[in-house]
């Protein structure tokens, strides 16, 4: 039997204030493609299905539109635990009616041992979902005392390996932060100081583990231990991230074979760094000039307006920098340095607005200003 693993899909979110619904439309359009073309028997989510826990409304219909069109109209059922971006009470509503229609809600720790098995010619699949939980929330729940992130996961991974059965296969769903794994910006901790991280070891001597959370595409400890990654970039420190989904493949063994599908952006996202004349070029004739920028300007003098100068050929800069401008403390610059600084600044600003220099008189009379300045403030 083969299945899609996928999670993180933060529908709803905005990045710099645009909203990224269309962006995700996009992609999901081409998971649907995914799922039809490879056939599979279910689709797997491992949290962070919306954004924050209370959606906007267009991200619940986006959602609402999508499962209907995999559970109901391609017979193919949805397996998804919640994520610390979730509500686990809010996404579980009518979680009990839904599975009769193929979609199925694991939000309940208290049902971590009650898997969803999937027949299939060889046999069958057993998955289990521990959604995202905290140590109070185990404690509470479970009456263990659990104090620590890698305590409460360790205790309900082991809760189900002791009710497993060992006569088929077996997959574990989780929304955690395995230790050691490659973490992006665009992650919400799950706690201060490195205490969220969890072990993978208990995780070992399952088939298959889907794990959400993280954002790029990895394994820890085996192979079998995957995070498949985001659907798409939210971060610029995930520029270089390839984005997709994971093709899982069961026979009556256990694991046979996964495969990344790769998912292409409608806008991509990336770093644009140079000289202000070399990019505005650039954007020109850059087929891609949609895509989502941050932009790091190299030039070292004042420019007027450069975010407006961009955005005519990069209308969708997001970020500028502009680290040519800053002083580190090893270029720490004398006093006279720094009244020609300024001088330099404002006959670049002058030429920006006016588009010629300084007179000869206007230039001496900057300078006395700036001095007369610097003497009221007692720099001089």
């Amino acid at each position: 039997m083969k299945f899609i693993h996928t999670s993180d899909w933060h529908i709803g979110r905005q990045f710099h204030n645009v909203s990224l619904l269309e962006d995700q439309q996009h992609v999901l359009k081409q998971l649907l493609a995914y799922i039809e073309l490879e056939a599979v028997d279910a689709l797997v989510i491992a949290g962070d299905i919306y954004d924050r826990s209370i959606p906007p409304a267009a991200a619940v219909e986006l959602l609402d539109t999508l499962l209907n069109t995999i559970c109901l109209e391609m017979k193919v059922p949805v397996i998804l635990i919640p994520g610390n971006h979730d509500c686990a009470t809010r996404l579980s509503f009518g979680a009990q009616q839904l599975s009769k229609s193929g979609l199925h809600i694991l939000g309940d720790l208290t049902k971590v041992i009650e898997p969803v098995v999937i027949s299939h010619s060889d046999g069958e699949v057993a998955f289990y979902g521990v959604p995202y939980n905290d140590p109070m929330t185990v404690r509470n729940l479970f009456a263990e005392e659990v104090s620590t992130y890698d305590e409460a996961h360790t205790y309900l991974v082991d809760l189900i390996s002791a009710n497993k059965s060992p006569d088929i296969s077996n997959v574990l769903i989780s929304h955690c932060f395995i230790d050691g794994s490659e973490e992006s910006d665009s992650e919400r901790p799950l706690s201060i100081g490195g205490s969220d991280r969890v072990s993978y070891q208990p995780c070992r001597e399952f088939d298959y583990v889907a794990l959400g959370h993280l954002h790029s595409p990895q394994y820890r400890g085996e192979e079998h231990i995957r995070y498949s990654g985001s659907l798409m970039k939210y971060s610029f420190s995930e520029q270089h991230q390839k984005k997709g989904v994971t093709l899982v493949e069961m026979d009556s063994k256990g694991l046979k074979t996964h495969r990344h599908l790769p998912l292409l952006p409608l806008r991509d996202m990336r770093i644009v760094e140079g000289e202000m004349a070399t990019i505005l070029e650039q954007g020109k004739v850059d087929p891609n000039n949609k895509d989502y920028l941050l932009v790091r300007l190299t030039d070292r003098h004042a420019i007027l307006d450069p975010m407006a100068k961009l955005r005519e050929v990069y209308p969708n800069v997001l970020q500028l920098e502009k680290p040519g401008m800053l002083i580190t403390g090893e270029q720490k610059m004398s006093r006279e340095k720094l009244k020609r600084g300024e001088l330099e600044m404002f006959r670049d600003f002058f030429v920006q607005v006016y588009g010629q220099e300084l007179s000869e008189d206007q230039d001496d009379a900057i300078r006395e200003t700036i001095t007369a300045l610097h003497k009221e403030e007692g720099v001089v």
